[in-house]
């Protein structure tokens, strides 16, 4: 257990002694004493919050990077990737739901903290931490102990985010993180709250912020038969992509396989997923991809000016990779990314 961040006294007109209220994410959560927020992992005790999961890893795990997924950062490298139990979203699909629904309770796990993580990450000889699995910002505390020891090491630091997180909580962690994929799981409120428990304005919020940072940002938009697969709402995002983020952003389209509560829906039809790829390349984006599908191009990375092939995937493995200096090595155009 370990003292919380970003909370304070809430003193509404009928809540109880010892009531706090969370400001990690944008749920805000008022707790009563003894009561957690919607992630299950944050505990008001006594009128104080405390982190249920610091140094409580429910999976360590040496994943490729293109697994997170991230094409264009550290391309062919291993990282070391870990998450903890709790989540602060609800989603109907959740592809982990057996330990982002979790409470720390129902998985005891052995204790490792931030300089074992990063000595084990370091042993395992891998060049990058990963903050996955589960929604990172619930284990807030955990997450930036870490980074501040593995950059520290010269190791990289990855979340694999919901960006549902507050403004002040994003900016002190993200002076640690060198590359985020962002899951932008559609383009409509009425979906995020139906379907995940939540609201799409804060993570526009969150993207736009990251765009002041260093970070490096992917995103990936799981596609979901008649629940966010109107093409109208994905030609809006990408468009919102290229006018508030960058051209440049890869932007990762991915296969629905029936889960959790949505057993009764069908995969995502690849028509689906091929037809949103050329909306996105339409709207301006350069670098679209699409995953858990096999395509013939669906994973390479082609050179926007020249059109050469020049980074070539298969599955989560690259078979090749033709850029030099961050640029093409036919045209010398520069490739955006983080190559070495």
């Amino acid at each position: 257990m370990k003292a919380a961040k970003y909370w304070e006294p809430f003193s509404g007109k009928k809540a109880e002694k010892n009531t706090i209220q969370c400001h990690v994410c944008p749920h805000n959560c008022i707790i009563p004493d003894k009561g957690r927020g919607i992630c299950r992992v944050r505990q008001n005790i006594g009128g104080k919050l405390f982190s249920l999961v610091y140094g409580k890893p429910i999976s360590t795990h040496i994943d490729p990077i293109e697994k997170k997924p991230l094409f264009h950062f550290m391309p062919g490298t291993d990282s070391f990737s870990l998450g903890t139990v709790g989540c602060n979203m609800r989603c109907a699909h959740c592809q982990n739901w057996e330990i982002s629904q979790a409470k720390p309770e129902d998985f005891p796990v052995p204790e490792i903290l931030p300089d074992k993580i990063v000595e084990m990450a370091l042993e395992a000889k891998c060049p990058s931490i990963s903050y996955t699995y589960t929604e990172p910002s619930i284990f807030y505390e955990y997450v930036l102990d870490c980074a501040i020891l593995a950059r520290e090491d010269g190791l990289k630091n990855i979340m694999v985010t919901n960006g549902y997180v507050n403004k002040e909580p994003l900016f002190e962690l993200y002076q640690y993180i060198d590359a985020a994929n962002v899951d932008l799981k559609g383009f409509d409120e009425d979906f995020y709250v139906k379907q995940c428990g939540a609201k799409l304005k804060p993570i526009l919020e969150t993207l736009k912020n990251l765009k002041k940072t260093d970070t490096w940002i992917e995103i990936t938009n799981l596609i979901i038969p008649t629940k966010n697969d109107d093409m109208k709402k994905i030609k809006e995002m990408c468009e919102w992509i290229v006018s508030e983020l960058r051209y440049d952003v890869p932007l990762h389209f991915s296969r629905f396989f029936p889960m959790y509560k949505n057993l009764d829906l069908p995969p995502t039809p690849e028509e689906t997923l091929l037809e949103a790829r050329k909306i996105a390349f339409k709207a301006g984006l350069k670098y679209v991809y699409i995953g858990n599908l096999i395509t013939e191009d669906g994973e390479n990375t082609h050179c926007p000016k020249c059109k050469k092939l020049l980074v070539g995937r298969s599955g989560f493995g690259v078979i090749s990779n033709s850029i030099r200096d961050s640029k093409c090595i036919y045209c010398k155009q520069k490739i955006s990314g983080f190559w070495s």
